[in-house]
């Protein structure tokens, strides 16, 4: 069995040390890049993010990350998207006015509500559509401030609530994108992250 050679993109805002670790923990063989070489080339893709949506897009496009993602999925080569980098798949966010995303989804991401608490800092559940092949219900470790309203057409999502119902992850092929953070949802998480890292490429 060939060891997923697994590039993890510098976003400039991310914390890369724990997702670095679950990678390798679940088989991976993991490192950081920033050019578009290391993107395209690579058996699978993470795309993470803490930090803001406009900072993050801009590290992107100045080492040129941006347009190697976009062709990245469009050849349907395995790609996680963590958080922020979830959000990046967007075509804009509240948080950043005028920034424009990598705009795979036509949806722009906004703020949760001002009655509940924000930035949702800890565990919720997630309940996939039938048709997920990577994402499963169980409990995720999320840290957000802005979400996703509404999954887009064609796409497999899994649900989840606070404030109301919100897009709690997104699959379509061999592309994973989860507003929660899997490298730090115990077990759960890391039977996510193996049968990512599964995907053929």
């Amino acid at each position: 069995m060939t060891v997923p050679e697994v590039v993890v993109c510098r976003t400039g805002t991310a914390n890369l040390a724990s997702v670095l670790a679950a990678l390798r923990r679940a088989g991976g063989v993991a490192r950081t890049g920033r050019s578009a070489d290391e993107i395209l080339t690579a058996t699978h893709v993470v795309l993470p993010g803490v930090g803001t949506f406009g900072a993050a897009m801009d590290t992107l496009r100045d080492t040129g990350t941006d347009d190697a993602l976009k062709q990245r999925i469009d050849s349907g080569k395995p790609l996680l998207a963590i958080c922020v980098g979830f959000q990046l798949l967007c075509r804009s966010s509240e948080e950043s006015p005028g920034a424009t995303g990598l705009g795979l989804i036509d949806d722009r991401v906004t703020r949760f509500p001002e009655e509940v608490r924000v930035p949702q800092f800890g565990w919720n559940s997630l309940a996939p559509d039938s048709g997920c092949r990577t994402l499963a219900a169980g409990h995720a470790y999320f840290a957000n401030s802005y979400r996703l309203e509404r999954a887009p057409r064609d796409w497999r999502a899994a649900t989840s609530d606070h404030g109301g119902p919100f897009v709690a992850a997104l699959e379509r092929d061999t592309l994973v994108a989860c507003q929660f953070h899997p490298e730090l949802s115990g077990s759960w998480g890391a039977a996510l992250i193996r049968r990512w890292l599964a995907m053929p490429c």
